[in-house]
């Protein structure tokens, strides 16, 4: 079942094209994506999150054509994003935040309490609620982001390099937690972590100059890694493939005669 459908998609920043003639077909699980800095990974996540708009082409969010405007406030009730720097009151505590953003996805009034402490005790902070969000350190900034998107339990889950500033021990609870959500939801994650997509995600998708390189999942990622041999660049198997399948996408196809 697919819930996020992707057709020529083209974003154009001024005079850089930041994504073009992307297509994508996701459904239920937990998606990695990865590219090397400037691939379009964020423009497409904010494209997906209804925050940025696309230049061209088609996308449809668990069934609703984003591009008309009339139909972006149902779809943000129904989605979870974190972007790689997202606002925040300092002088709200962490569960007033958590509550305020329920709020702002229309969660009713009765199920919101519930739902945050939930999301505080998903991310580790249920023993700082009450703290203020300007005494967090950077790591639990980063926890506090991720509970904002996933306390209405949303169809949509989208994540921009959700791991920064999180510990080892940390990133092991968090990668659990994206198994648990991969479950029922759609999570797509964009990171430089080539390790949390082996160690979580169900497919992956590679970014490179806003096009799609490599779409496949962690595995045969990691079989193409295994596939160069001593020559490949990375410390495993993914690492290598993720740096193969960059230069394959870079290598110009030579014309057939």
């Amino acid at each position: 079942m697919s819930t996020i459908r992707v057709s020529g998609l083209r974003v154009r920043h001024r005079r850089t094209v930041a994504l073009d003639a992307v297509d994508l077909d996701l459904g239920p699980g937990v998606h990695g994506l990865l590219g090397p800095n400037g691939a379009g990974k964020t423009s497409l996540i904010r494209v997906l999150a209804t925050v940025a708009q696309a230049s061209a082409g088609r996308v449809e969010i668990l069934g609703e054509d984003v591009g008309e405007p009339a139909r972006r406030g149902a779809v943000r009730a129904r989605l979870g994003y974190l972007p790689q720097e997202f606002g925040y009151y300092p002088g709200f505590t962490v569960r007033e935040f958590v509550a305020y953003v329920a709020w702002l996805k229309d969660m009713t009034a009765a199920d919101v309490p519930a739902a945050v402490e939930l999301a505080l005790h998903r991310v580790g902070l249920g023993d700082r609620a009450d703290a203020k969000v300007k005494t967090l350190s950077g790591g639990m900034v980063r926890r506090l982001g991720i509970a904002q998107a996933i306390v209405n339990e949303p169809e949509i889950l989208l994540l921009d390099e959700p791991t920064a500033g999180l510990d080892p021990e940390q990133r092991v609870e968090f990668r659990a937690l994206l198994r648990e959500l991969g479950v029922r939801a759609t999570v797509l994650v964009s990171t430089h972590l080539v390790e949390d997509v082996a160690a979580a995600c169900t497919e992956v998708t590679l970014l490179d100059a806003g096009r799609v390189a490599y779409r496949g999942t962690p595995a045969s990622l990691s079989a193409v890694g295994e596939a160069t041999g001593p020559d490949g660049i990375g410390d495993s198997g993914i690492e290598r493939g993720y740096t193969a399948a960059l230069r394959a996408h870079r290598t110009p196809v030579e014309p057939t005669r």
